[in-house]
């Protein structure tokens, strides 16, 4: 019954979770008109869920365990058991909340501001790893800036080399292999040596042992050859609309976009659940490692698509509509920046904010294109929901817990 619950408050999170994060993640695609909702469902259904279970272990077990220090719960692990519930539920509500009102909050920072709620009225201010929190904190503020800088650097190229000289569709064709590899670069170098690891296994049982970089250097080769040929026949096909072209890649960019964020934001959701089926089935606290079943990360992969697609629409107007006004070249680099910079931290184990670095690489092209593109006010209004995530989520889990500690 308890598991349940559990399971329960976990999907009611990763729901909130896609409602609010993953539609800002498709928000640049479908502003732009790149593509449709129904489209954007689509995508995100099958590389969130893709990416929440190849990648999404390496941040569910920074959350789950290096936030709050599970060591101080070794004599008590009811208490960090009913902990996660709570972090569970406090994040869910204000995640609702937010994408009620339509803002694109950071999960990232209600979970960690949960974490350290709950741990502090625990335990006290010793509960928490404040040396991780602090190298959090530091992802949080170098991600809008550093996927804005990527994205300044990408759009001013593909302004100046493509858009803007009069044979426009020929510069087009000359750079579509160099976008195809640059696509296919970024995408394959953090996610293909995970994904060929079975391939190249399989290939050593049979007498064809690869070096370690060679099988994925070989498939992202393929696939940015087979990119380049294919927008080559379109470009063949039709030659009035270079940004309808444009869109082709940003349709690429955004299945960028939604593995990178399925590999790192569903560790928001089902961390407090991985963390409280450990201790059902040990009856201990994890320590150091920490078991995450399959089913959990697809669990949290069907919430975050669930959200998306029952809620999504207004965060989704939000950052494709109400920063900047997009169009499919642009949309394309504020997706690459952020695919980018969401893998790497990925790879490294860091819960960066999906949120941070798209809304940074949004406003790195409105810079592009000049100041008075941007939308500030909404920008502000983005700004201030991020700065008061943590502490509201802080104080719900804090409440919450003194609540149903006392009951209970």
């Amino acid at each position: 019954m308890l598991l349940l619950l559990l399971v329960a408050l976990a999907f009611y999170l990763a729901f909130n979770l896609g409602a609010n994060d993953v539609a800002n993640a498709m928000g640049t695609s479908v502003g732009s008109g790149a593509l449709s909702l129904r489209r954007a469902l689509l995508v995100a259904g099958v590389l969130e869920l893709t990416g929440a279970v190849l990648f999404g272990k390496a941040v569910s077990t920074t959350i789950g365990t290096g936030i709050v220090n599970p060591s101080l719960f070794v004599d008590r692990p009811q208490m960090l058991l009913l902990g996660m519930m709570v972090v569970l539920l406090a994040c869910a509500l204000w995640l609702q909340i937010a994408t009620a009102k339509g803002l694109p909050v950071s999960s990232s920072h209600a979970v960690v501001g949960a974490l350290a709620g709950f741990g502090i009225l625990a335990v006290g201010k010793q509960a928490v790893d404040w040396p991780q929190i602090g190298v959090i904190s530091l992802t949080w503020l170098v991600t809008p800036p550093v996927s804005g800088l990527v994205a300044c650097a990408l759009y001013s190229g593909l302004r100046r080399w493509i858009l803007e000289p009069p044979d426009a569709w020929a510069r087009l064709r000359e750079w579509v292999p160099w976008l195809s590899a640059g696509l296919c670069a970024a995408f394959g170098t953090l996610v293909l040596p995970t994904v060929s690891k079975p391939l190249q296994v399989l290939l050593a049982q049979r007498g064809l042992d690869l070096p370690n970089h060679d099988l994925p250097l070989l498939l992202g080769t393929v696939g940015a050859i087979g990119l380049t040929a294919a927008s080559w026949r379109a470009l063949d096909r039709q030659n009035t609309n270079i940004e309808q072209q444009l869109a082709r890649f940003q349709v690429l960019s955004a299945c960028c976009v939604a593995f990178a964020h399925g590999s790192n934001d569903v560790g928001n959701a089902i961390a407090p659940l991985a963390v409280a089926v450990e201790i059902l089935k040990t009856d201990a606290v994890p320590l150091q490692s920490l078991d995450i079943p399959l089913w959990v990360l697809a669990l949290g992969g069907v919430g975050l698509v669930t959200g998306l697609a029952v809620l999504g629409a207004r965060v989704i107007k939000t950052v494709g509509e109400g920063i900047i006004s997009l169009q499919p070249s642009g949309g394309f680099c504020a997706e690459l920046a952020t695919a980018i910079t969401v893998l790497l931290a990925s790879r490294l184990g860091l819960p960066v904010s999906t949120s941070h670095a798209l809304v940074g690489g949004v406003v790195g092209v409105g810079l592009v294109r000049g100041l008075g593109t941007i939308n500030l006010s909404t920008v502000r209004q983005i700004a201030l929901a991020w700065l008061v995530t943590i502490p509201i989520a802080a104080l719900l889990a804090a409440g919450l817990f003194w609540l149903l500690n006392r009951w209970f």
